[in-house]
């Protein structure tokens, strides 16, 4: 029986939540989640998952810190442009991009036009929570970490409340549970995420 599994008491359900039509691109602040909750999300659907940063890594073989240092944030962009372009054109998946790529006016539109963006909205203090001890974040390195963040987050959430989707990220919930309000958010999107 394909796409069907038992749970152990006799009862079959239904183990993928439907055949994706459209890319899932993840969006949000840097330690919202998006490439942690992407991963579970496209081993749910069965699809591949992606990263942008991941990509641009790859195809420049050099680390998004080393890049930011050798070339500035505003190659950096203009590279992210180009493999979410490419990613979106390419097969349907789970796509997780860093926290600047949707605040650029043709990076959204992209993506609503090709994808569905879903917004994983964290607050600050949980997103202060999982980044303070990372030394990856090239934004994050200034006198005054928290206070960056904060500047990052108050002038990014009114761009990220422009995408398609906003799931709530409260930094307790299980990554498994935060699939199922993604499959929930998407149950309004029947061109993204379908039965047939």
């Amino acid at each position: 029986m394909s796409g069907i599994e038992h749970d152990g008491v006799g009862i079959a359900r239904q183990n993928t939540p439907g055949q994706l039509k459209k890319t899932i691109v993840m969006v949000g602040m840097m330690g919202a989640g998006k490439t942690a909750v992407g991963r579970a999300l496209a081993a749910r659907l069965n699809v591949p998952f992606l990263d942008s940063d991941a990509e641009i890594e790859a195809a420049a073989n050099m680390t998004v810190p080393e890049i930011f240092s050798r070339d500035g944030e505003s190659f950096f962009r203009k590279k992210e442009s180009q493999i979410i372009q490419r990613l979106l054109q390419n097969e349907r998946c789970v796509l997780s991009t860093g926290g600047g790529a949707f605040l650029a006016d043709s990076n959204r539109r992209m993506i609503s036009q090709s994808g569905v963006s879903v917004w994983l909205n964290a607050d600050l203090d949980t997103l202060w929570n999982r980044v303070r001890h990372k030394d990856t974040r090239p934004l994050l390195k200034t006198p005054d970490p928290l206070a960056t963040l904060r500047n990052l987050y108050d002038a990014r959430v009114p761009i990220y409340a422009e995408a398609d989707l906003m799931v709530s990220s409260d930094g307790q919930t299980q990554i498994e549970e935060m699939v199922d309000r993604v499959l929930e958010a998407l149950k309004s999107r029947p061109d993204v995420l379908g039965q047939d």
